[in-house]
């Protein structure tokens, strides 16, 4: 089973109705999304990790101007663009952050990815969630996993094992309410089937989410990590709409018991568009 895909597959299938808003609202909102829809035309849902890829990395690298839109509401753009000659360098430099993973994910956020996509989905949403905990901490050191490409097995492994928790985590938010009822796995697996997810992936989701919870795993994973448990944080609030007092309880224990700070999860709060907690 490649956790990669299922991540991918998750994100396609739009976990809630406000599941994409949140990851647009991340990436700088409307203004970048429409920029970005408007230079494309109709390829940018088909385009995924190549030309879509190529004009996020141009945007960030070249031009900056498309970055700079995100500004003030909170996006990743202006950190992305900061990065090219900065805190990327501590990685090997520009042409090793994960470009062609956010191509993809903005790719299906625009109303595209196919099939074949959903890895590379997947990879995009680790980056995406590596920037977001880099702005959240405001930190110019170690970058987070997924946000630059693996280099060395160690470092593959290391995303592997990340991408794992990462599943845990949005799952483990999906279940935070006790409400994962047949309705909400039939979504899920009728999606998963039009995207030609396999059966013994489909099979692991479903039974995944019957499981018990795995709070304390995450909880321990975190320790000392200030960068995945921000990861951690913001995948749960991708996950799950929080219009329920389990769910805003189940964050805000979380986000304790991990260490995060009020200011830390405020500000993940306000690049995906939410009130802080």
């Amino acid at each position: 089973m490649n956790i990669g895909e299922l991540l991918g597959a998750m994100v396609q299938s739009g976990m809630t109705p406000s599941s994409g808003e949140r990851m647009k609202n991340s990436l700088g909102g409307d203004s970048v999304m429409d920029s970005l829809s408007g230079m494309l035309g109709k390829s940018a849902g088909q385009g995924g990790g190549g030309g879509i890829g190529d004009l996020l990395s141009s945007m960030l690298g070249g031009g900056r101007q498309g970055a700079g839109t995100a500004g003030a509401g909170g996006g990743i753009g202006d950190l992305l663009s900061s990065m090219m000659g900065g805190a990327g360098q501590a990685g090997g430099g520009d042409r090793n952050l994960a470009v062609g993973g956010l191509g993809a994910l903005i790719g299906a956020l625009l109303g595209g990815g196919g099939k074949s996509l959903k890895g590379a989905v997947g990879g995009g949403l680790m980056a995406l969630l590596g920037a977001m905990a880099l702005k959240a901490l405001k930190e110019s050191g170690q970058v987070p996993v997924g946000l630059l490409e693996p280099q060395t097995e160690a470092e593959i492994k290391e995303l592997e094992q990340s991408s794992e928790l990462i599943l845990i985590a949005m799952m483990n938010a999906i279940k935070s309410d006790g409400q994962v009822d047949q309705n909400e796995l039939n979504r899920f697996t009728s999606k998963f089937q039009e995207l030609g997810v396999d059966g013994e992936t489909q099979n692991y989701f479903i039974n995944q989410l019957q499981q018990p919870m795995e709070t304390e795993k995450l909880i321990a994973a975190a320790q000392g990590q200030p960068q995945l448990a921000a990861q951690i944080y913001a995948a749960s609030l991708l996950a799950i709409e929080v219009d329920t007092q389990a769910e805003k309880d189940y964050l805000s224990r979380l986000s304790t018991d991990m260490g995060l700070s009020p200011q830390v999860t405020g500000r993940i709060h306000e690049m995906v568009g939410l009130q802080p907690a």
